[in-house]
């Protein structure tokens, strides 16, 4: 299949297929490869664009304020899409709420996938989590990505030999990546007000995507979405946890597709 791959104002994108549009977003620990088992499977059915969010993978670092749901505005402007289903895994999951609240005549349906939320505080203390931040704090990126993989990948529930070996290292080729890449945060303009106090305004078809070994905030979130958003469903892939995509593909494809299936009858 062939792909069109380019620039746009900074944002590396890859585009492929025909069809209704739907873009893929990655989470804010690995770049647009998180969606290699979907790009192209997606691309039979779909338009499919999956890009790097500014500051990660090949997208540039920002020098200047911006906001994750604009850049992706700014990019289906360019590339001519009116309308978009959005999915999106963890970060990305935040950004496709945020854009569906900013643009609610861009967004055809939305699919949060283990997905963060604009405004949620964290309610679970995790050691592992204090853990990463001071390894990542001191310089130590090796040990700050094997606890990613802990936190993540694994989910609090499983050891590392319970996860298939080739999906963390996948995971842990991109995180070290990233852990490499300058921090975006202070450039960034969030959605305001917050997504998490606008759930009721989200009128677009909504399924919830989330494994049951993920961490208790995220599915937390799953609950909040599920019961806020009007009329959202929820799918949860068994033995899986934050990068569902990567562990089970073929369930999590079967499940997108379904759910995009059912919205053209």
């Amino acid at each position: 299949m062939d792909a069109l791959n380019g620039f746009f104002n900074g944002l590396y994108y890859e585009i492929a297929g025909e069809g209704r549009p739907l873009v893929l977003i990655h989470g804010g620990l690995v770049h647009s490869g998180l969606w290699d088992d979907q790009f192209e499977v997606f691309a039979s059915h779909y338009r499919t664009l999956r890009y790097d969010v500014r500051g990660f993978g090949k997208s540039i670092s920002p020098t200047a304020y911006y906001s994750n749901h604009g850049d992706l505005r700014d990019l289906l402007d360019y590339l001519g899409i009116e309308q978009a289903c959005v999915l999106g895994l963890s970060m990305g999951g935040a950004i496709a709420i945020d854009f569906t609240l900013a643009y609610p005549n861009h967004a055809a349906a939305l699919i949060p996938v283990a997905a963060g939320l604009g405004g949620y505080q964290v309610k679970e203390h995790s050691p592992l989590r204090d853990e990463l931040h001071a390894a990542y704090d001191s310089g130590d990126k090796p040990r700050a990505v094997e606890l990613a993989l802990q936190l993540w990948t694994d989910g609090p529930k499983r050891t590392p030999d319970q996860v298939d070996p080739n999906v963390r290292e996948r995971l842990r080729t991109m995180t070290t990546y990233t852990f490499d890449l300058p921090d975006t945060a202070n450039w960034q303009q969030p959605l305001k007000p917050p997504a998490i106090d606008r759930l009721g305004e989200i009128h677009v078809p909504t399924l919830f995507i989330v494994g049951d070994q993920d961490v208790p905030d995220i599915l937390d979130i799953s609950n909040l979405i599920v019961n806020t958003v009007p009329g959202a469903r929820r799918a949860v892939i068994p033995g899986t946890a934050h990068h569902l995509n990567m562990e089970q593909p073929a369930e999590f494809n079967r499940i997108v597709l379904d759910f995009l299936d059912s919205l053209a009858h």
